[in-house]
């Protein structure tokens, strides 16, 4: 049995939480942290723009009149907008049992996790087998749109995003499990040639994702969801969880990180 760190920190800026996220992989490369799950949410609600997005995808002036932050992301893929969701991010060496192997590998293994606990909410899920490799992906702004290998969809639709890097310093994979709330509010935070363009969005991102209350009907606790992703990653992956909190070593890296790097207009803006 694999012995792991669980952290679950309040709902915080998304300069912070991709701060801490890096802090963590810094620490476990440095050997002063454990391999990590942590579990989080967002205050305000975040665009996230992947590694390698163009910023130009986003509409400043809009993003700003609803009282969004915009921050890029470690890891790649597309854009999410962080709000009514659960978020969980997995921070370990690359030869860790659970993360080694190349991406497709370890995001497999890990996905088994993912569907062992949203099944534990009575959800009729599945794993998505096989990569979409439509050319519209590739244009395609917003990342709940299209399902990539091995993600979790329900009757087709995508109901957890996630995105993986590897680097020198470790792995780290992050996600979204959409609780509530309408998926179609990221549209108003692209840009889009006008403002028919952005309904088809809207509804193209209707018909291929969804939430666990659109699903269920019921709206299911961020609490009861961390809990139920828990035990999956027991089950599945034969880890066992001490409880602690983030040391004050990474606490600080994170505030480092937050001024030199995820609260910047530079690292934003790269493209």
């Amino acid at each position: 049995m694999s012995i792991w760190r669980l952290i679950k920190t309040p709902a915080s800026t998304g300069a912070w939480n991709m701060a801490v996220d890096e802090a963590i992989l810094e620490h476990i490369y440095k050997n002063k942290s454990k391999p990590t799950l942590r579990l989080y949410a967002w205050t305000p609600p975040c665009l996230s723009l992947g590694h390698a997005q163009p910023f130009k995808d986003v509409d400043v002036e809009r993003l700003k009149s609803h009282g969004w932050e915009v921050v890029r992301r470690l890891t790649g893929g597309r854009a999410i907008l962080h709000t009514d969701e659960l978020t969980y991010s997995v921070t370990g060496n690359a030869s860790d049992e659970v993360l080694a192997g190349g991406v497709l590998e370890s995001y497999n293994r890990l996905s088994k996790a993912l569907l062992y606990a949203v099944q534990s909410l009575s959800l009729p899920v599945k794993v998505q087998e096989e990569k979409h490799t439509t050319a519209s992906k590739n244009l395609n702004p917003v990342c709940f749109e299209v399902p990539s290998s091995y993600e979790i969809t329900v009757d087709g639709k995508k109901l957890i995003g996630s995105a993986q890097a590897r680097k020198k310093e470790g792995v780290l994979q992050h996600g979204s499990l959409p609780l509530t709330g309408d998926l179609t509010r990221i549209c108003d935070a692209l840009f889009f040639e006008n403002e028919s363009a952005r309904q088809e969005a809207k509804d193209r991102l209707l018909a291929r994702a969804t939430t666990v209350e659109s699903v269920l009907g019921i709206n299911i606790s961020w609490d009861t969801a961390a809990n139920v992703l828990i035990q999956g990653f027991e089950k599945e992956l034969g880890i066992e969880f001490e409880i602690e909190e983030l040391s004050q070593s990474e606490l600080n890296r994170a505030e480092e990180l937050v001024k030199e790097k995820y609260g910047s207009d530079n690292w934003a803006k790269r493209s």
